[in-house]
């Protein structure tokens, strides 16, 4: 059973989405401000954590930073949700390694169905320890022979994100990133999404 942590400073919200959680067999946990949900995710390591960005003591970007800073809670994927919706939130929590973003009130099935993508994508990229990825920079991209655009949309791309999520942290249109990845295929010489990710992880990790 995978363990959801929940971190919202509304009572009932929390409740609601807890509820929702649990109904759908999943093991939510909850906290009521961001403080005590960094805290917490550290102790209990959960499958996932869903975030409201506005909150007292440490918000939504504050504790995505802290999880993000430490080894055994970088990877844990990150749902923001939040009343808010700008596209200037959305870069920002995805720039800080947010995995999606979900303006409420949410419905239940767009919740489940975020939620069930993350999980199956984090079960996905697990590998083997020994291979190891560095999505640090996204230099090594480049010698492999891309324009500096092109390669910072592989780097995102190889870490799962969409073409509507990579139009929104480099604040380009969707087409665009289509485009580029047309140009990925071409550089890499392959014909799929999943061949040009394998490939980046590749050129990615044997350049550590």
């Amino acid at each position: 059973m995978k363990k959801i942590l929940v971190i919202e400073d509304e009572a009932e919200m929390r409740r609601n989405l807890v509820t929702i959680l649990r109904l759908e067999k999943f093991q939510p946990i909850s906290a009521e401000n961001g403080r005590i949900g960094l805290q917490l995710a550290q102790a209990e390591r959960p499958d996932l954590v869903l975030c409201d960005l506005m909150m007292p003591e440490l918000d939504g970007h504050g504790v995505l930073q802290g999880l993000r800073a430490g080894p055994e809670t970088a990877t844990i994927p990150f749902i923001f949700l939040t009343a808010r919706g700008e596209k200037a939130d959305q870069r920002n929590g995805m720039n800080l390694g947010a995995d999606d973003y979900l303006t409420k009130p949410v419905a239940k099935d767009d919740l489940i169905s975020a939620v069930r993508a993350r999980l199956r994508r984090a079960d996905e990229q697990q590998a083997p320890a020994a291979f190891n990825p560095d999505f640090s920079s996204r230099e090594p991209l480049i010698k492999a022979g891309m324009t500096p655009r092109v390669a910072e949309v592989l780097l995102w791309v190889a870490q799962g994100k969409t073409n509507a999520e990579i139009a929104t942290i480099l604040s380009i249109s969707e087409s665009t990133v289509k485009k580029h990845v047309l140009e990925i295929f071409q550089v890499l010489g392959v014909e799929t999404r999943s061949a040009a990710t394998l490939r980046a992880l590749e050129i990615l990790h044997s350049s550590r």
